[in-house]
């Protein structure tokens, strides 16, 4: 079989190129610009393009059909309309990679299924691809275009370890202030659920569905089986690092309000995502893919990333602005109460 991912080097997308050469039942082809040639495995094959280019793909692409295309570069309607362009009669099966971020926030139950209705008026991003989801759904129902939806949630890999909030940076600069003993902001009062997925555990599930006539037509979330509060996967972090965690916890309206000046989307990733418990019922993919399972929980994951990050300065990158920033949120905060306890002792 013959499968074509429209990117292919990125965090998920990359998990499951090796684990489909590892395995040895698809001929992997990766379409993007080349720019990464160092995380392309050795035995699949590139086309160097730029999916933008609907005309210049065309032509690269000649009259090659596949068995799955996957799109994991694909925000906004108008990707996935031209994907369908160029793919229609190209493929049996189109794999289009959504977010968990596009379910409503919070749902009229914490336990989300691919039931749940979509809608988040925090975030553009999900908007958009409740709007992407919406075209190929329609693609399916009136002209029988072989579809499957995913939705992943929170994935992560060797080279990132995930924190509730960063900077634009990424977590580094939060790993330097647990290992300098300073203050970590952690949003509500961290008791709020989250799932965590190493990306390696996706790619079981999405391989998975990969060719397979049970997928078509529907939509699958992906994640681990595991959920956590963010107050555990942060000591999960420091745990791994071996230094106490000092939890400081910050409303999540309030960071989106303090954020905002300095750029930083919280309401959205926040509001619209991060801050809302949820617990994902992975029961239909598991129907489809009957030997998904978790294999790598968060605490041999979060040490799988720390001794990556560590042993590779690169990944190492200082946010002196962030780090910045949530000092004076903290100082801000720490001075209300003060002020308040100030007013409380006044006769």
């Amino acid at each position: 079989m013959k499968a074509l991912f429209i990117g292919g080097t990125g965090t998920i997308s990359a998990a499951i190129v090796r684990r489909l050469i590892r395995e040895g039942n698809w001929e992997v082809w990766l379409l993007n610009r080349g720019n990464r040639p160092e995380a392309v495995p050795e035995g699949a094959r590139v086309i160097v393009a730029d999916i933008r280019d609907e005309e210049g793909v065309r032509a690269k692409l000649g009259d090659l059909r596949f068995d799955a295309v996957c799109e994991f570069i694909g925000f906004v309607r108008a990707d996935v309309e031209r994907d369908y362009r160029l793919f229609r009669d190209r493929t049996n099966q189109y794999i289009f990679t959504s977010s968990a971020s596009a379910y409503n926030k919070p749902a009229a139950s914490h336990v989300l299924t691919e039931g749940t209705s979509l809608a988040n008026p925090y975030w553009q991003y999900s908007r958009d691809k409740i709007a992407c989801e919406d075209f190929l759904m329609e693609r399916w129902r009136e002209d029988g275009f072989p579809v499957t939806i995913v939705r992943p949630s929170h994935t992560y890999d060797e080279r990132r370890i995930p924190v509730a909030l960063h900077g634009a940076q990424g977590s580094w600069q939060v790993i330097e202030r647990m290992r300098r003993g300073r203050p970590v902001i952690i949003p509500g009062d961290g008791s709020s659920l989250w799932t965590l997925t190493f990306n390696t555990d996706f790619a079981r599930g999405y391989a998975g569905l990969m060719g397979n006539r049970r997928a078509i037509g529907e939509a699958f979330q992906i994640t681990g089986d595991e959920t956590l509060t963010w107050d555990q996967i942060h000591a999960t972090i420091a745990d791994a690092l071996g230094v106490p965690l000092s939890a400081y916890h910050v409303a999540s309206d309030y960071l989106a309000e303090a954020g905002a000046p300095c750029g930083y989307d919280f309401r959205g990733s926040l509001l619209g995502d991060k801050a809302v418990s949820v617990v994902f019922d992975n029961a239909k993919l598991k129907r489809a893919v009957p030997w998904m399972r978790t294999e790598v929980p968060f605490h041999r994951g979060v040490r799988i990333a720390l001794d990556y990050v560590l042993a590779h300065p690169e990944c190492q990158r200082a946010d002196p602005a962030f780090d910045a920033w949530c000092d004076r949120v903290i100082d801000a905060l720490e001075a209300s109460k003060a002020g308040l306890k100030a007013i409380g002792a006044k006769p």
